[in-house]
């Protein structure tokens, strides 16, 4: 439920804090006052489009914040703790736009992405704006309602997954049966990179680890005969030699070891001098284990050498650095795979009859749900639509074959509306009252909201056409929405604010100097409430008629 608003310098609102109530809440007040810039902040915070045209006249950023009980969503807080957004109290919304159009957002106070908060809030908040039966008019959008109030979402991307590999199967053979020479060629030039990256192996897989170790190995190779000289040297220094180290420490250790009977103080340098004989004869012997082992060996260097060359060579064949060899391996093995498939037109042909099998399978899945779905939202509607004038009325999702099939599935959606300007069914975008055109989308709204799993329903002046008897229907089901979910209504109707558990009044005032205009929101009383439908039914001159109108109305159950 959304429970906080902030607004700051946002269009024509310089201050604006708002602290929401859960049931159904009308947003009121006469044209141009800024009801629905309330509705465009939220959309603003919840990710929609922005540019500095939202910054309010002479400031330098707009920046809206949204707070919301997300507690009681389970989608919500999964999809917080899978983003590790997750915070303490509750769920935070923050964004703001500056003069050069760059906008930045947080969630819970981390830094988030414009996606992030569209993501978010598709668990938080649906709005319907005022214009929302101009979107139903489209295929597209009619389909992606239907499905999403059915719960199809998902069966529906898994079509389109499907869909997309059988294409693509179908390319493929398309491309082997047109580009034959093509692909030979390609496979012959793949061929020869893995059988010359393939010739360096002498015995074992050419690796970059290998490459790194023969290169070791050659400059030990090459400087062998310095390295037995050295060693030789040491061990005449230290041990063979006729003033040799070894034999020096010896002495001196044993001299101290003397002298510290008589004098303890020389116990501890001793004891230093030991530890370094017995160190040092550590080393003499490590060094005579490799003068053991080390010889020249001219053949084994003659053989690394022609290995190094061979590597070198090959890379310059292939225009590559000697340690990626092992990665272009790869990559040409894999392709030729790729291409050995390509090149069976039998394999090929199995696998798109394969893919082809499985998207008309899962389509043919979708097409069954998407048909009880419409059936029972055709009924939904049509029950409504008696209540809004509309009698005589009937609505039907009608489900239209594609043949081959689509990305979308097997049909397309298309809304349809019979009994009302002759008993024939005719495409919604064909019904030629705007009035009839609104009532009907609010019904459709209604009915798809109901099913909603979003706690916060927000209705932006969706009303408009609507007057009389029909309007008190329109805000008794708003007010039956209400029970269950937090509404909000931006509504020039009074039959719709009086049906209202709480009621804002949306009102513009300008400063001292009368050089700007803000929009203030002010909360109703009871008496409020009263004044404000009053002005509602009579305009400008309020009477003691129409307040006692306006009472009735908010007595009316």
């Amino acid at each position: 439920m959304l429970q906080h608003l902030a607004i700051r310098d946002f269009v024509i609102v310089d201050r604006l804090e708002l602290d929401f109530a859960a049931g159904f809440g009308a947003l009121t007040g006469e044209t141009g006052a800024g009801k629905s810039i309330l509705v465009d902040a939220l959309a603003f915070v919840l990710g929609e489009r922005a540019d500095a045209g939202l910054i309010r006249s002479g400031c330098e950023r707009a920046e809206v914040s949204a707070e919301f009980a997300a507690a009681g969503i389970a989608g919500a807080v999964a999809w917080l703790q899978e983003q590790a957004l997750d915070g303490d109290d509750g769920l935070i919304l923050r964004r703001t736009v500056d003069a050069g159009g760059r906008s930045r957002a947080w969630i819970n106070g981390s830094p988030a992405t414009v996606q992030q908060l569209r993501e978010i809030s598709e668990w938080l908040v649906d709005i319907h704006g005022q214009h929302a039966h101009q979107s139903l008019l489209r295929s597209e959008a009619q389909r992606n309602l239907l499905d999403a109030h059915a719960g199809l979402a998902g069966a529906a991307a898994e079509v389109g997954q499907a869909w997309r590999g059988w294409r693509e199967a179908q390319s493929l053979l398309d491309a082997a049966a047109n580009g034959a020479e093509a692909l030979q060629r390609e496979r012959d030039e793949l061929a020869w990179q893995v059988q010359e990256i393939e010739g360096l192996a002498d015995g074992e897989p050419f690796s970059a680890t290998g490459w790194d170790a023969l290169n070791a190995e050659h400059r030990r190779l090459g400087y062998a005969a310095g390295l037995i000289e050295g060693v030789q040297f040491a061990l005449a220094q230290l041990a063979d030699g006729d003033a040799a180290a070894e034999a020096q420490v010896d002495r001196v250790a044993a001299r101290l070891d003397g002298l510290a009977g008589y004098d303890p103080a020389l116990a501890e340098v001793a004891q230093l001098v030991q530890s370094a004989q017995a160190e040092l004869a550590e080393a003499v012997s490590a060094l005579r284990r490799y003068a053991d082992r080390a010889e020249l060996d001219p053949g084994r260097l003659a053989e690394v050498e022609r290995r190094i060359e061979a590597v070198l060579a090959c890379a310059r064949k292939l225009r590559v650095a000697p340690e990626a060899l092992p990665e272009r391996l790869a990559e040409a093995r894999a392709r030729l795979a790729e291409l050995g498939e390509s090149s069976d037109m039998a394999a090929l042909a199995a696998r798109v009859a394969a893919a082809r099998q499985d998207y008309e399978r899962l389509a043919g899945k979708l097409s069954a749900a998407r048909g009880k779905a419409a059936k029972k939202l055709s009924e939904e509607v049509s029950r409504i639509m008696q209540q809004l004038a509309l009698a005589g009325g009937r609505f039907e999702a009608a489900l239209l074959p594609v043949a081959g099939g689509a990305a979308y599935g097997l049909e397309q959606v298309e809304f349809r509306v019979s009994g009302l300007a002759g008993g024939e069914a005719r495409p919604l975008a064909k019904v030629v009252s705007g009035g009839e055109l609104s009532r009907i989308s609010l019904a459709i709204q209604v009915v798809t909201s109901r099913a909603a799993a979003v706690p916060t329903l927000i209705f932006d002046e969706v009303d408009v056409g609507i007057g009389g008897g029909v309007a008190e229907v329109v805000g008794r089901l708003l007010g039956e929405l209400g029970r269950d979910r937090q509404v909000l209504c931006v509504t020039h109707l009074p039959q719709v604010a009086a049906r209202a558990a709480w009621q804002w009044q949306v009102a513009k005032e300008k400063d001292v100097a009368g050089s700007r205009v803000t929009s203030r929101v002010t909360p109703l009383d009871a008496g409020g409430r009263v004044e404000e439908i009053a002005r509602m039914l009579g305009g400008v001159e309020i009477t003691p008629i129409t307040r006692q109108h306006a009472q009735e109305m908010l007595a009316a159950e």
